[in-house]
């Protein structure tokens, strides 16, 4: 990946000094890099080509990118990846411009790789990405959520671009019509799989290694699995009820962690997560066997294990 952080790096060195100072910051958040990860090992069985790959791959950071950007200002969010968010260092307005002007630059790298099915791929990601979100603002505080609803919410914001990045890898490589849809299918089980164990996180991690507070999504009113669950095992006088009824937030959130934490509903969670990352990886058998298959398996064994 040291060409992408180089190529990242170009990037942030533009004239306007206000730019710079933004995506400098932005650039070096600390992100695990794993969406270029997923683009380049998928590009790797069959006609690999770097010079052909590198501007996808830095497309599908500078995207994912530009949402965390948006999401964070949206929230008005303090804090991601342990340092203080754009939103609140520039403003909220200053926030969502370079989180527009990330999503333009996405657009431009993937122009660069003259592939049609590649570049269409870019607007239709954005479109349920945004979907998603909308989905997710519009259900903000509501009690009354599906598990149907929660992984169309997570598939949209966070699947998508794992698709993104893994068909288009096998796409540029040439690779035939099978495996592009075997590398399809690992990207959008593997980003659920990413999902569930980040909302996992987010009631048993450490701020320090998350990055963020822990409970940030149910203060947010945003409903995930573990606090689905909770809600199945305890229906009456449930601390999430009384969060999104209006209760006192800091007690009820609190609660929450502490009641998911001494149950068995961190377990389940991880045993679906499990479930994803294992029909992730059940196709790749019947790629060509090279190194990144095995890199491929190794990675779905990090996310499912991972601690930030």
């Amino acid at each position: 990946l040291a060409e992408v952080e180089t190529g990242l790096h170009e990037i942030g060195t533009v004239d306007s000094p206000w730019l710079s100072d933004l995506l400098g910051y932005a650039l070096k958040g600390g992100g695990k890099r794993l969406r270029p990860a997923l683009a380049i090992f998928s590009a790797k069985f069959y006609d690999y080509n770097l010079p052909r790959i590198l501007p996808l791959a830095m497309a599908v950071e500078l995207m994912h990118l530009a949402t965390l950007v948006h999401d964070d200002t949206i929230d008005n969010s303090s804090v991601r990846w342990g340092r203080t968010t754009i939103n609140k260092l520039w403003g909220m307005e200053k926030a969502v411009l370079l989180g527009d002007y990330l999503f333009a630059k996405s657009g431009e790298l993937t122009a660069r790789t003259d592939n049609l099915r590649v570049i269409k791929l870019l607007p239709e990601t954005l479109m349920i990405i945004t979907n998603g979100e909308l989905a997710q603002a519009a259900s903000a505080f509501k009690i009354d959520q599906t598990r149907e609803q929660y992984f169309f919410r997570i598939a949209a914001k966070t699947a998508a671009l794992f698709v993104m990045a893994t068909e288009s890898g096998a796409v540029l490589s040439k690779a035939p019509e099978k495996s592009i849809q075997i590398m399809r299918n690992y990207g959008y089980n593997l980003g659920i799989a990413f999902q569930i164990v980040d909302d996992i996180l987010d009631f048993i991690g450490i701020e320090e290694e998350v990055g963020k507070p822990v409970g940030s999504d149910l203060l947010q009113g945003t409903l995930t699995l573990p606090a689905m669950l909770l809600i199945e095992c305890y229906p009456e006088n449930n601390p999430v009820k009384n969060l999104f009824a209006g209760g006192d937030k800091q007690k009820n959130i609190a609660q929450t962690i502490e009641m998911v934490r001494n149950s068995n509903i961190i377990q389940e969670c991880f045993n679906i997560a499990t479930k994803y990352q294992k029909k992730a990886c059940k196709d790749l058998k019947n790629l060509p066997q090279v190194k990144a298959r095995e890199l491929l398996m190794n990675l779905a064994d990090y996310i499912v294990t991972r601690k930030r």
